[in-house]
């Protein structure tokens, strides 16, 4: 057995009494109100919008509890769906059960569109604005979510003979690419980064470019990435011997990406 041991992080980070906290709860926590801070200091600063509408400290505020409550619902239905139809069929009540495990990004990304939506027409906001505010502090949930997966030693890569392989305390006595990581590094921290800069660069005077930049980034880290991980087991690879569900579902983000760059660069 070969490869590096697993860190063996304990997955709760702190009880109080019989309050349990995981540390994947505090990566959603960190990751929803480190964005809230982030999208405050950028929606204050009045170079980066021009004579665009942009939301209020107050309206971020608010829009948080909406897109909260679309990450979960949405990420929980695309799951159910999409990664565990027949088993929730039989267990109906289960799909509540969040608390133990089973979300999926692409649903959590959708239900929080769909919140965005609706907020951008209660507030009078521009709906790509908002888009392009949300889409600039996504990727620091992402990143924070995807560590919080190698804690828990969930989601492991592929059989690997690299010398960073690791060896999972529940993926057999087999050292594993630490794919978890390698999603934290590219759909979190790099996208992170060219996001900031092509906001210090050029705003958000173009909207649209910064979600469409983001939704194109994201799909081709994420497919980049499964190349590495281990497929879930329930569904294996889809066909062709390689492509996996979290493949197929970020090519509707890459052509919508795509499309949203083409045309905030074509359109005045």
């Amino acid at each position: 057995m070969n490869g590096l041991a697993f860190p063996n992080i304990d997955p709760v980070a702190f009880a109080l009494g019989p309050i349990v906290i995981r540390w994947y709860a505090l990566a959603y926590i960190a990751g929803l109100f480190g964005g809230l801070l982030y999208a405050k200091s950028l929606a204050a600063r009045d170079s980066l919008w021009g004579a665009i509408p942009r939301p209020s400290a107050a309206d971020l505020d608010d829009l948080l509890l909406y897109a909260t409550l679309g990450v979960i619902l949405g990420g929980r239905l695309a799951y159910v769906f999409f990664y565990q139809p027949g088993y929730f069929l039989g267990k109906p009540l289960e799909i509540l059960a969040i608390w133990s495990g089973g979300m999926s990004f692409h649903g959590g990304m959708a239900g929080a569109a769909l919140a965005m939506v609706l907020f951008a027409r209660a507030r009078g906001l521009p709906v790509l604005s908002l888009f392009d505010l949300a889409a600039t502090v996504a990727p620091l949930g992402l990143m924070l979510g995807r560590i919080a997966n190698f804690i828990n030693g969930e989601l492991w890569g592929r059989v690997a003979d690299v010398p960073w392989a690791v060896v999972f305390p529940h993926g057999g006595p087999f050292a594993r690419h630490p794919s978890q990581l390698y999603e934290a590094a590219t759909e979190g921290l790099l996208l992170l980064i060219v996001l900031a800069v092509l906001v210090r660069r050029v705003g958000y005077h173009r909207p649209g470019l910064i979600t469409g930049v983001f939704g194109a980034g994201y799909a081709l880290a994420r497919i980049g990435c499964e190349f590495f991980r281990e497929p879930d087991a329930q569904l294996g690879f889809l066909f062709g011997g390689f492509a996996t569900m979290g493949m197929l579902l970020s090519l509707p983000m890459l052509a919508v990406g795509l499309w949203l760059i083409w045309r905030a660069r074509t359109v005045a």
